[in-house]
């Protein structure tokens, strides 16, 4: 890690821990108000933890819990009574049920991270020093109808963006990514489930002071479904990325290609898509492309040895590529995978920046696994030394960043994202989330 990375996570974590710490000597000093309600909103968040999903890589994972932290956050009134607690009972009755929420999975092995409690202890203490005081003083008495309700939307809303630049450093401090494309990549996650929570936390918040606790259960049904389906789309797209890794693997198990060959391209692949910038969907058949741009050798009569492409004539690699692109649109993966595939081979400066990604990465990979144990530096001076026409320069230097940037590198030089991005290649299961 770079020097600032690791204070800016433990500046992150000792802001969470100094919070919650505060926030449950408060609360011990002073005790619990209004307890039916505190013991409500906790069950809400203990249950929403306990249904937490941990079989994908989730911008929110347990958005029951993140909508009723919310909006115990956001209680005014119940059932048109004033409520009296304030930032320091939200948090802790928060913290609390999401670490009771998380006992089974943590005895399964699958507990929340810190970064995640981080974040849900920033989040809710900040919608709670921005709301409970003004409530709690009278001046926000006089807000009724839209103007509260629209107040509401408007805190949750700002909420959203600060938990999104807040999941934002935190995957940047962990994993070396440019700040500025996963703080993109946040912000367009927030319209998805974020508008949900946001809207299930201001509705309950809503309900709650006019009709009392038992609208609860009745308007957290609607964002239980939305999880659930949300699952099944996840588990639909893990299934479909299963069935590309497995289709890659055929030049593996046919022998055209070494075992792990798709795979490591594709880890590394990423990685560079990544550090340049390239939106999640943009990844998404950046992956694809790399776990099949082997694929073409299917068709030779004779293997090419070790599946060492970059080695040959430059008419073979485009047939090879032509060929692995038409196995690829026969499959119904998505059409720009196959563009990516086929073009591969063509001069760097007629590709699509995939494609430049997938013809560097795959060079290295087949550089430094036959060089011996200098093979990675070699492979990389070679690749800097070819810039000049067969591979794009910034691409071969956001290369050298990525092995540069992670110094613990596997047996080939791969970088440690490897170990984050390889669970996800095999289609295996848990949570696998950096933040």
């Amino acid at each position: 890690m770079n020097a600032h990375r690791p204070l800016l996570l433990g500046l992150v974590h000792t802001c969470a821990g100094l919070l919650a710490v505060g926030s449950l000597a408060v609360t011990l000093w002073t005790g619990l108000e209004g307890r039916g309600a505190a013991l409500a909103f906790g069950v809400l968040v203990a249950a929403g933890e306990g249904t937490r999903w941990n079989g994908a890589r989730l911008r929110e994972a347990a958005p029951l819990a993140a909508a009723g932290a919310l909006s115990y956050a956001l209680l005014g009134a119940d059932a048109g009574q004033p409520t009296r607690h304030g930032v320091a009972q939200v948090v802790t009755v928060v913290l609390t049920a999401s670490l009771l929420g998380s006992v089974p999975h943590i005895a399964r092995g699958q507990g929340p991270t810190l970064d995640h409690l981080a974040r849900r202890v920033l989040t809710v203490g900040f919608v709670a020093v921005c709301f409970q005081p003004l409530y709690n003083r009278g001046l926000i008495a006089d807000w009724v109808g839209p103007a509260y309700a629209l107040l509401l939307l408007a805190l949750l809303t700002l909420t959203a963006l600060c938990d999104a630049v807040l999941a934002a450093a935190l995957a940047h401090a962990r994993t070396g990514w440019p700040f500025v494309p996963v703080l993109r990549d946040e912000l367009r996650a927030v319209p998805g489930i974020g508008t949900a929570v946001i809207a299930t936390g201001a509705v309950m918040a809503l309900a709650v002071a006019v009709v009392g606790l038992w609208a609860l259960p009745v308007f957290c049904v609607p964002l239980l479904l939305a999880q659930l389906s949300f699952r099944r789309y996840a588990a639909v797209r893990a299934t479909y990325r299963q069935t590309i890794a497995s289709l890659a693997r055929a030049t593996e198990i046919a022998g055209y290609t070494p075992c792990g060959h798709a795979r490591r391209v594709a880890a590394l692949s990423q990685a560079v898509g990544r550090d340049l910038g390239l939106t999640e969907p943009e990844l998404t058949v950046l992956e694809y492309a790399a776990l099949m741009h082997d694929i073409g050798q299917l068709s030779l009569v004779d293997p090419v040895p070790a599946g060492a492409t970059a080695a040959l004539p430059e008419a073979e690699q485009r047939r090879i590529a032509l060929l692995g692109g038409a196995v690829v649109r026969q499959t119904g993966v998505d059409p720009r995978v196959a563009v990516v595939v086929e073009r591969q081979a063509d001069p760097y400066g007629e590709q699509p920046l995939a494609a430049r990604i997938v013809r560097a990465v795959n060079a290295y990979e087949e550089k430094a696994r036959d060089g011996g144990p200098g093979g990675p530096l070699k492979a990389l001076e070679e690749l800097r030394l070819a810039t000049g026409g067969e591979f794009a320069p910034e691409v071969v230097e956001s290369l050298a960043r990525v092995l540069a940037r992670n110094r613990g590198v596997t047996r080939w030089g791969y970088p440690q994202a490897f170990r984050y991005w390889e669970p996800r290649l095999r289609g295996a299961g848990g949570d696998g989330r950096a933040v």
